[in-house]
């Protein structure tokens, strides 16, 4: 075990131990008398010496020290009771520590690095043994307080679980803590006096993977869009990586892949989640992978014990799985034996008795009058009464009309089906026969035509469904037919595509057959519908298998065995690629460095999986490549590409593009025949290649069957689904990628903002959507990420989001003004009114707030001031302001003497008529401002300067521009009531003159003041009072402060900086004071 270290001298110990091995920083040693012959008397001495001498190794007969070179100091950090124990731990420190010490440029550096990292494992290991006895988590609470204290989330930001380790800078390791939670990965350190914080949202990890670097054998690499970061000296790395792998895939799923993921029950709600659900949802996702079971079977227990199999007269050792509806065995030597019992073929469960020899055992009894006996089962009682609670469940959900007539009269292929007979006596002939190795070759060596279609039910355990929903598939069918669709438009437009050359698709009676099935199928799951290529290889199965099995096979292959194949975006196709680049890199490493880009061969390949070969090579071939996938899944489809690219390696390292590779594929794959195949050859889809000038060299399916298991048949299920996972995170983010590429490809021709800044903006106005899928409820106005639509219309944000990037990135910031002025940006950028905006509307409203000309950001101001940005429940209605505060009857002076006033009027006046010639008459004319939106506009200027370093030069500018523009209203005013007005006898209302300070604009807003005022101007005042966005621009031209104040340059990359800093405290703040008046309500 790991001790707190402490400073001991080991000048008076020096003979009470014995070193066994020693390195530059530490020493492993034993008790002298130990484990020696003839010992007695040395090792009961040295016990009582050592007792008195050193009271840190009184019971361990081993222990380590850590020794600083020059020091005669020195530090016990572990101890053992066994020589096995204590090597476990110089093991670790050799593999993780031992490297990494010469970094370190002084002695108390490097014992203060050791010592932290000491009492950090002896943390953790305190902690797991807490969760593991589960006692009061106490240790969890703990680190949850640090959690937030050190990072300020929301509390909807939950700890999932936290580990003691190590965060490299460069060179130089940083001891601290990682902590995991449902969106982030975030680190904590505070050593030799500096603290570092470092957060990391797991949707913008691209790459999670294990790697070695020139100190460490084994670290985490964690890769996103602009760093790399490694971390390392974990007391358990590969549950600490396989935590981390299940964190990344569920979050980036969620949000970025929701078209057609469905998470379990349990990860629903991500507030809900722990590090007991990723680890059962890890194991969940083996079992139906293993198994090849639907997506919604949920795993009960996972048990040891031993199944007798008959054909080997013993016991074979493996484990137990337990489900909703089956009961599935593995044993651990992989492929030596597996089974699978679907719940209701299951007649009986019964306890046998105990004895020496059987201990625990029960006997599971199945329709076909086989019966499986396990022993050795823990905890029997608990297991036998949960399965035959289930049991009834599905015999009640399911009544059982099992089916015996399917014992066709087998004429052909005698060999082969007399071999499959044998095996059937022995092994079982349902959906519960023993799976082995024997069955494996029997498969490829291809099975009989007259078997092929029940063996492909039993295989895929379509069999189950098929007998679980009787009437099901007609009722699809009576549904279906008839209506019309783009999906139907796009399923007749394939349909005489599908093995056109086949007899059986020659006629209407097939083709009708397939269109039934396919659109079947589209009804079932319109989340999927239909996908190029389903039609081909609809076409086989009913090749073989009655209509309605032949639609049970299709759901089993596009449901559970080639998951997220057959989407819009074929995510699954694409990550099975990826992996596939992965596994040629391993296995064919000398093709991998011909072949500078192993993308061109994935995307000759991608018709294999999506085809499973049907459409590249001959029916009769693909067909035993076809019986390979049902019962092996996926791995078949590799390791035969595998087998076809060595076969070709010569060819293609010699081909000197992507072409001729395709060409020596295509040629190959073409000429792969069937020599066992009673039926005529039927040529594949790309028979066109092969206008050979002299005769091709055919290959044999089976041989090429038989080479792809011997050469490349070592990768397990568990291997191909941690190689999935990892390569999920790259395609998504290679899809997120993409889609920001083609935004900014759309955006930056139309604005004068740098590329790198609008690539920032764009992470910005993503992250922004992101937080709010992190901690709030969606909101109707606020979808989740749609990667169905368009590029431009995956991320939209919604009015509180955008005021959050509004205060964080635009210069016109105004204090408590700011947000109403965003959410009157917000309602002049929602054109089509569906209360959210795309990325191209925010950048564009940005371009002409920080590069617009001045006439350009007044007319923006303009419109914000004018419906629809402003609006009558706008949230500044209680201002005084709104009210028309200003006599429409004051005088056109400012200043001026009695007599130079009329003349000020007739040179207002023609001012207007000039503006008016001027007018551009191309431009659509924006309606005039009223009196009330003008002071809006007016108090958002104001808003504007405040803080400014020529904040008095310009509030005395706009004091004197307002005052211009009230007389310029006032005039067209008079001017459109003057015949009206000749009946009052021209009477005038005269108040005094204000001056620019006394401008009601800017005057007192309390509360007393605003009544008096409203009392004073009543409502009829306002009349027509307006002016136009020409006599605004003009007026503030004649002042220069204001003319500077729109003309100076703004620099963007400031507030960019400053927005990636703040974007998470502002929202946390946000949230904090939406939970206040909650927590108020909730004490009332």
């Amino acid at each position: 075990m790991w001790l707190k270290p402490e400073e001991v001298l080991l000048k008076n110990a020096l003979k009470l131990w014995v070193t066994q091995k020693s390195s530059c920083y530490f020493i492993l040693q034993r008790r002298r008398g130990h484990g020696e012959g003839g010992g007695r008397l040395t090792g009961r001495l040295v016990g009582a010496l050592d007792a008195v001498l050193d009271s840190n190794a009184r019971v361990a007969p081993f222990r380590i020290l850590l020794q600083v070179p020059g020091s005669q100091v020195y530090s016990p950090i572990a101890c053992g009771a066994t020589l096995e124990e204590i090597n476990q731990h110089w093991d670790w420190l050799e593999q993780n520590l031992l490297h990494t010490l010469s970094v370190f440029d002084n002695k108390d550096d490097i014992a203060s690095f050791v010592k932290g990292k000491v009492k950090a494992l002896i943390a953790e290991e305190t902690s797991s043994r807490l969760a593991e006895q589960e006692e009061e988590p106490e240790k969890f609470r703990e680190a949850l307080v640090k959690f937030e204290a050190r990072f300020n989330f929301p509390e909807a930001e939950k700890l999932v679980t936290y580990y003691s380790c190590c965060c490299w800078k460069g060179r130089v390791p940083r001891q601290g803590w990682l902590y995991l939670s449902i969106n982030h990965l975030c680190f904590y350190s505070f050593f030799l006096g500096k603290e570092l914080k470092l957060v990391v949202p797991w949707v913008d990890i691209q790459k999670l993977e294990r790697t070695s670097n020139v100190f460490l054998t084994d670290t985490i690499r964690i890769t996103t869009q602009n760093k790399e970061r490694d971390f390392s000296m974990f007391l358990n790395l590969d549950e600490v990586f396989k935590i981390m792998e299940q964190l990344a895939d569920v979050t980036l799923r969620r949000l970025l892949d929701n078209e057609v993921f469905d998470l379990d029950p349990d990860l629903q709600e991500p507030s809900q989640i722990t590090k007991r659900d990723l680890e059962a949802r890890a194991q969940n996702e083996f079992f139906r992978a293993f198994f090849r079971l639907p997506r919604r079977e949920r795993l009960h227990a996972v048990v040891g014990c031993s199944l007798w199999t008959p054909f080997s007269r013993c016991h074979t050792v493996g484990r137990m799985f337990a489900s909703d509806r089956y009961v599935c065995f593995a044993s651990k030597e992989d492929g030596c034996c597996n089974v699978i019992l679907p719940l209701r073929e299951v007649v009986s469960i019964e306890k046998m008795e105990d004895t020496s020899l059987l201990p625990n055992p029960i006997i599971i009894s199945i329709r076909s009058k086989m019966a499986f006996q396990f022993i050795e089962l823990k905890d029997r009682d608990n297991l036998v009464e949960s399965l035959l609670m289930r049991l009834k469940q599905v015999h009640a959900n399911h009544p059982v009309h099992y089916d015996t007539s399917r014992d066709e009269d087998m004429s052909r292929e005698q060999i082969k089906i007399s071999l499959w007979n044998d095996h059937f006596v022995e092994y079982g002939r349902t959906v519960c026969m023993f799976r082995t190795e024997k069955i494996r070759k029997l498969v490829a060596m291809g099975i009989p035509e007259s078997l092929r279609g029940r063996l492909w039910l039993l295989f895929s355990d379509a069999v189950t469904d098929l007998a679980s929903h009787p009437g099901y598939y007609g009722n699809l069918v009576e549904e279906s037919m008839g209506k019309c669709c783009l999906v139907t438009e796009e399923i007749e437009r394939d349909l005489h595509r599908s093995l056109p050359e086949h007899p059986a698709f020659q006629n209407e009676t097939g083709i009708a057959a397939l269109r039934r099935v396919l659109t079947a199928y589209a009804h079932r799951n319109p989340k999927i519908g239909y996908c190029q290529s389903m039609n081909i290889l609809t076409s086989v199965l009913l090749l073989y298998a009655k209509e309605e099995e032949a639609f049970w096979l299709l759901v089993a292959v596009c449901e559970r065995m080639l998951p997220d194949y057959f989407n819009h975006r074929v995510i699954g196709a694409q990550v099975d690629q990826s992996v596939f680049e992965e596994l040629i890199k391993e296995h064919l490493p000398e093709l991998a460095e011909h072949m500078n880009d192993l993308s061109a061969l994935a995307s000759i390949s991608l018709s294999w999986f999506l085809t499973l070969f049907l459409s590249i090579m001959p029916l009769e071939s693909a067909v035993s490549v076809v019986d390979c996938f049902f019962y092996d899944g996926i791995k078949a489809i590799f390791q035969l590409g595998l087998a076809v690219l060595e076969a070709n390696a010569q060819g293609l390292c010699s081909s000197k593009d992507d072409g001729q590779a395709l060409m020596v594929l295509s040629r190959f794959l073409d000429h792969i025949k069937n020599e066992d195949s009673p039926g005529p050859p039927v040529g594949s889809h790309h028979a066109f290649f092969s206008d050979d000038q002299e005769p091709y060299p055919g290959t044999d399916i089976a041989d090429l069957i038989r080479d792809s298991y011997e050469k490349f048949g070592d990768q397990s299920v568990e291997q191909i689904e941690h190689l999935r996972c990892k390569h999920r995170i790259r395609v998504l983010q290679g899809h997120e990628d993409t889609t920001k590429q083609n935004v900014l490809r759309v955006v930056i021709p139309e604005v004068s903002i740098p590329p790198e800044d609008l690539e920032e903006l764009y992470d910005l106005f993503k992250r922004e959507h992101m937080m709010s899928c992190y901690w709030e409820q969606p909101r109707p106005m606020a979808p989740r990420h749609d990667p169905s639509r368009p590029y431009a219309e995956q991320y939209r944000i919604d009015a509180r989001q955008f005021a959050h990037l509004f205060q964080l990135v635009s210069p016109w910031t105004c204090g408590a003004h700011t947000e109403i002025l965003a959410e009157r940006t917000f309602r002049l950028l929602d054109d089509n009114m569906d209360h959210l905006i795309e990325f191209k509307a925010f950048v564009s409203c940005l371009d002409v707030m920080y590069n617009g000309e001045m006439n350009e950001k007044i007319k923006l101001l303009y419109r914000l001031h004018i419906p629809p940005a402003l609006t009558e429940n706008d949230r500044d209605s209680q201002s005084p302001l709104k009210n028309p505060l200003l006599s429409t009857s004051r005088p056109l002076v400012f200043g001026k003497s009695n007599g130079d006033a009329a003349d000020y009027q007739k040179q207002l006046k023609q001012m207007i008529k000039d503006l008016a010639k001027e007018k551009d008459q191309t431009d659509k004319e924006l309606p005039k401002m009223s009196q009330r939106e003008f002071i809006q506009f007016c108090k958002t200027l104001y808003s504007m300067f405040h803080e400014d370093p020529e904040e008095n030069d310009l509030y005395q500018a706009i004091a004197t521009v307002t005052t211009l523009l009230l007389q310029i209203g006032e005039v067209g005013q008079r001017g459109s009531s003057s015949g009206s007005c000749s009946q009052d006898g021209g009477e005038e209302l005269r108040a005094p003159a204000l001056s620019p300070e006394q401008d009601l604009v800017f005057a007192d807003t309390s509360p007393g003041k605003i009544v008096q005022d409203s009392q004073t101007f009543p409502e009829e005042a306002e009349g027509d009072w307006t002016v136009s966005l020409e006599h605004i621009l003009a007026s503030l031209l004649t002042e220069q402060s204001l003319v500077n104040f729109f003309e100076k340059p703004l620099d963007i990359k400031s507030k960019l900086e400053n927005a990636k800093i703040n974007q998470y405290s502002l929202k946390t703040l946000e949230m904090s004071r939406q939970s206040q008046p909650e927590l108020k309500l909730s004490s009332l």
